[in-house]
C-alpha cells in the first residue's frame, strides 16, 4: 500500500467550544495553517488570537481545506453544518478537486451506528470520514494530551494522524469507521460507571457517620483511585456540582452505549442501570450541572422524608 500523503498545509475546524479552542489553537501551535469557523465572534476571535484564520462560513472552510474537524457535540450538529448553501458540502462546488474537503474529522462523542451511516452519505460527495472522539477533558484539549480513538482505513487514518498528534499524547487507529466511536462508548461507560460507583459510596459513607473527604481521601491512596476519582474528587467531597463535563452529555453518551449493546446483540446491565440513573438527572431539570450530581440525586433518592420499598412491596 502506498504511503498516505502528506497532510497539505491548511486544515480546518469547526466548532470552538470549551475543547474545540485549545485544540485548534495546538494545530496552529503545531504549524498548520488552521481555517476555523463558529458560529459566535467571541470564539472566532479567540481562535484568531491564537494563530487561526477566520472564515466567514463552513461552506469557505471546506473550500479552503482538504481535511476538516469539527469539534461538536454531536452529529445533528455536524449534518447541521455540512447542509445548506453556507454548508460544508457546498464548499465543495465552489473550488477545484485538489483544494476541496476530500475528509472530514468527526471528533465529538457520537453514536458508532450514526457515524457509520453519515461515512455511507458522504463516500458519493467523494468524503471520506474518519471518526476521532477524544478523551482528557478541557485540561487534555488545552495540554494537547488528549488520548484520541480514531476509526477509518489505515490509509485515511494515517493521512490525518499529524494533526491528530498536534493535539493529544495517544492516537490509536482502533479499526475501521465507527471504531473510535465505539471506543469512547466504551470510555463513557466506564467513567458513568465509576462516578456512580464513587457517589454510591459517599452516601453509604454519610449513612455511616463517614465524612464524605475523609472517604475519598482514602480511596484515592488505595487500589479504588482513578482518573475519575482525581477529576472530581473535589466536587464530590465538597458537593460543589459546577460544570465541568455536563450530565446531559454523559446521558447522551450512554445513549451509544445502548444503541452500540443493542447493535452487538449483547447485554450490559451495569450499562442499563447507569444509563437509568443519569436520565432521571435530565428528568429533574440536572442536566447542565457537573456529571458528579449524580450525588446530589443519590442523595434525594436516600433522604429519610423519601418512602423506600422493600422486596416485599
Amino acid at each position: 500500500m502506498n504511503s498516505p500523503p502528506q497532510p497539505p498545509g491548511t486544515v480546518g475546524f469547526v466548532g470552538l467550544g470549551a475543547m474545540g479552542l485549545p485544540m485548534a489553537a495546538n494545530l496552529a501551535k503545531a504549524g498548520f495553517d488552521v481555517l476555523v469557523w463558529a458560529r459566535g465572534r467571541i470564539p472566532l476571535d479567540a481562535a484568531v488570537a491564537a494563530g487561526c484564520r477566520a472564515a466567514d462560513r463552513p461552506a469557505d472552510v471546506a473550500a479552503g481545506a482538504r481535511t476538516v474537524i469539527t469539534m461538536l457535540p454531536d452529529l445533528p450538529q455536524v449534518r447541521d453544518v455540512s447542509a445548506g448553501p453556507d454548508g460544508l458540502l457546498a464548499g465543495l462546488d465552489t473550488a477545484a478537486p485538489a483544494e476541496a474537503m476530500d475528509t472530514l474529522v468527526v471528533m465529538g462523542t457520537v453514536s458508532p451506528v450514526a457515524v457509520r451511516a453519515l461515512a455511507q452519505e458522504l463516500r458519493s460527495f467523494g468524503v471520506t470520514v474518519v471518526d476521532a472522539p477524544v478523551s482528557g477533558g478541557v485540561t487534555g484539549a488545552r495540554d494537547a494530551t488528549l488520548s484520541i480513538m480514531a476509526g477509518g482505513t489505515p490509509y485515511a487514518v494515517e493521512s490525518v494522524r499529524p494533526y491528530l498528534t498536534a493535539m493529544g499524547s495517544t492516537v490509536r487507529r482502533m479499526g475501521d469507521t465507527g471504531a473510535g466511536s465505539l471506543a469512547k462508548a466504551c470510555n463513557q461507560l466506564v467513567v458513568a460507571g465509576t462516578l456512580v460507583a464513587l457517589a454510591e459510596a459517599v452516601v453509604l459513607g454519610e449513612h455511616g457517620g463517614l465524612d464524605p473527604a475523609a472517604l475519598l481521601e482514602v480511596l484515592a491512596g488505595g487500589l479504588a483511585s482513578s482518573e475519575v476519582l482525581a477529576q472530581k474528587r473535589r466536587h464530590l467531597a465538597d458537593s460543589d456540582f459546577t460544570p465541568s463535563g455536563p450530565a446531559r452529555y454523559l446521558h447522551k453518551d450512554l445513549g451509544f452505549v445502548l444503541d452500540s449493546a443493542a447493535d452487538a446483540h449483547v447485554e450490559l446491565p451495569l450499562s442499563t442501570s447507569v444509563a437509568r440513573l443519569y436520565a432521571a438527572i435530565d428528568d429533574r431539570g440536572l442536566g447542565d450541572l457537573d456529571n458528579s450530581v449524580v450525588l446530589r440525586l443519590l442523595r434525594e433518592d436516600n433522604s429519610p422524608s423519601r418512602p423506600h420499598h422493600t422486596s416485599k412491596d
